[in-house]
């Protein structure tokens, strides 16, 4: 197993002196116990130290000294100002808030320079005149060895390696039941033996509770909310989804209303249907080239807040699923104003906090609630997420009630274990993997380019004409390909990626490709994709027409709650009648489900909705096309594709939107 390094950056001006204090650090760590393989780096000058900080992801810790000035060569021995000690301390924590700080100060000044300091992010402070070497060195290990800690998962190693005989669930008790099977020991040899030993009852209380952590539980979701800059973290074992219904439940009662874009996730539709909630459903721009869904535009936000300045919340997405990125402050600043809570699903963007490349996160420009799939971006296990809380006004007690009513009972160990781990490798060498993904995204797309027949989409071919002057962004690791030209329609080649080159992307609409980059993408990896890209360009195919999907028609009206109209029988009434023509008995019926084509996954109708012709023609051009497209919420009565829609004796039962 490789040994970490865990560099630490001494700065002072004065080289016989930084000499001497790397030598003595740089002693004490050999003739101590070093797990973490510190080793001490020094340099003279703010300047040398954070280009140090920007190029080593090894660096853990800096210490710095108070005093940062450089002898002028000409002129006598006076000296000149390089950079206070609190500019050079908030330099660094901007760029990398996760680094330990300490800094180097004379006895006497000590209230000075602690007063000066006092808000910033420094952890500690060591004497100049000292010179205790070890002392250092030890606090210094401690401290790094308290951010590696991993609470939960320790306790969950200690007790897989204690043996206990299982007298408790779960049934196949600790992979007993398997092991010696003859039908289905291969799924115990397949899995792994740690798999089933660490697939444990709540029954073990040492490894504390998930839906009312007082321990180990408790003291990872403290660590990981330093981690991503929240007050409060809450681990989720099922999803982002769950996390999206827990926090509406709880800021949402049934009637009030809630700000969202259409082109959001699922479950953000089906926390509307749980909550109660009246949805402001706002439109997304879209880029009709390639099919793809942008941010809404900033005058639709800002007049929607205004306009509905009573709702209790806006619920946005940021980074979407093809990388664009809001400029959120302005955004949250507005629904602030008027008492609006802001929700971002960051399920795409867990990542950012670690890399000032991807900063601010949605915490960072004041977000009220942010969740993110860790097990997406980050190392966790799937359906490992978490829940992060920056609410001044949080009620626990209601979060937790919601919380509990849909967390498992039994929830899964090593998903829990896996967020603990997750956390502990962003913060200790996020920085440099992000970092690594980043040159290989850029190498990507030189490589993709190159092909002369495939091309990666920069944030000028993918933004939507209403969204130009808006501030947004794109993830580079979200790298989006135009297939236009290579011959093959996107089915075939994506089915060409997968048999010919053991090649799987992420998803796809009818003329690009999306590739995701992660911190375990490798040079490797990259070189394969690019291998096979060039190989299939230089079939020199003559390009093919592209079967466009039909364009979404933008939301109606809402007659009824989501909720109201969801939990009516309702009846189920053909799309098509028997000469496949359009119903027209559907015309002004309203909705009892959520229907959603996939891709692009956004929802053409929500329950409550009001059906027009406009919507009937989507759905039928869609049921009649040659491309498979996955139509969720749609009921078949044999081969016959059909809907639910509200009878006229639910209707009677049902309170009016107001002005539907």
């Amino acid at each position: 197993m490789r040994k970490p390094v865990s560099r630490i950056l001494v700065i002072n001006d004065e080289g016989v002196v930084l000499k001497e204090l790397i030598k003595g650090l740089n002693a004490a760590a050999k003739s101590l116990d070093n797990p973490l393989g510190i080793v001490f780096t020094g340099v003279t000058t703010a300047r040398d130290a954070l280009r140090a900080i920007e190029e080593d992801g090894d660096i853990q810790s800096v210490i710095v000294d108070d005093t940062l000035y450089t002898l002028k060569t000409e002129g006598g021995n006076s000296r000149v100002l390089q950079m206070s000690a609190l500019e050079l301390v908030q330099r660094i924590t901007r760029f990398r808030p996760q680094l330990d700080i300490y800094v180097l100060i004379a006895q006497e000044q000590e209230d000075e320079v602690v007063d000066a300091l006092f808000t910033e992010s420094v952890d500690g402070y060591f004497y100049r005149e000292e010179r205790d070497y070890r002392g250092m060195y030890r606090i210094l290990n401690a401290q790094i060895q308290e951010r590696a800690h991993t609470p939960f998962y320790d306790a969950l190693k200690s007790y897989v390696l204690m043996a206990k005989d299982a007298w408790h669930t779960p049934g196949h008790s600790s992979g007993d039941s398997l092991r010696d099977s003859p039908w289905v020991s291969d799924f115990h040899e397949f899995m792994g033996e740690h798999v089933f030993d660490a697939d444990l009852s709540v029954s073990v209380p040492m490894l504390d509770s998930l839906m009312d952590p007082t321990g180990v539980i408790l003291e990872a979701q403290k660590m990981a909310a330093k981690a991503f800059g929240a007050r409060r973290t809450f681990f989720a074992t099922n999803g982002t989804s769950t996390g999206n219904k827990v926090i509406f439940q709880t800021l949402i009662a049934p009637g009030e209303k809630l700000l969202l874009d259409r082109n959001c996730h699922k479950s953000v539709h089906h926390g509307v249907v749980l909550s109660g909630a009246h949805p402001v459903y706002l439109d997304s721009s879209v880029n009709r080239k390639y099919g793809i869904f942008g941010p809404i535009p900033k005058k639709t936000l800002f007049k929607a807040i205004e306009e509905h300045s009573d709702a209790q919340a806006l619920v946005l997405t940021s980074c979407t699923y093809d990388g664009f990125r809001y400029d959120l402050k302005p955004i949250v600043e507005a629904a602030h104003e008027k008492g609006i809570k802001v929700v971002i699903d960051e399920a795409w963007y867990g990542f950012a906090r670690f890399h000032p490349a991807f900063r601010p996160t949605a915490l960072e420009s004041g977000a009220d609630y942010a969740t993110q799939s860790t097990h997406k971006i980050l190392s966790a296990f799937s359906q490992a997420s978490m829940l992060h809380v920056n609410d001044p006004e949080f009620n626990e007690h209601i979060f937790r009630e919601n919380f509990n009513m849909h967390t498992s009972t039994s929830p899964q160990y090593s998903m829990i274990a896996s967020l603990d781990v997750s956390r502990k490798q962003a913060v200790m060498e996020g920085y440099k993997l992000l970092s690594r993904t980043l040159r290989l995204a850029q190498e990507l797309r030189q490589q993709i380019n190159s092909t002369g027949v495939f091309r990666v989409l920069e944030l000028d071919d993918l933004l939507p004409e209403e969204v130009r002057h808006d501030g947004i962004l794109l993830d580079p690791t979200k790298v989006t390909v135009d297939i236009s030209e290579c011959g093959y329609t996107v089915e075939e080649l994506q089915h060409e990626l997968f048999e010919r080159y053991n090649i799987q992307v992420e998803k796809s609409t009818f003329n690009t490709l999306s590739l995701l980059l992660t911190i375990g993408t490798t040079r490797s990896k990259v070189s394969r994709l690019y291998d096979a890209l060039m190989r299939i360009a230089r079939e020199r195919r003559a390009p093919r027409r592209l079967y466009r999907t039909p364009e979404i028609p933008s939301v109606t009206s809402l007659k009824y709650l989501p909720r109201d109209a969801f939990y009516c029988g309702g009846q189920t009434l053909p799309i098509l009648d028997d000469q496949d023509r359009i119903n027209q008995r559907l015309g002004g019926r309203v909705a009892a489900d959520q229907i959603t084509p996939y891709p692009p996954g956004i929802p053409v109708l929500v329950p409550g909705q009001v059906i027009t012709m406009d919507i009937l023609q989507y759905l039928a051009g869609l049921l009649r096309s040659h491309k498979r497209v996955e139509l969720h919420g749609i009921v078949y009565d044999g081969y016959v594709p059909c809907m639910r829609v509200l009878a006229p004796g639910d209707e009677k039962g049902l309170k009016r939107l107001k002005g539907a």
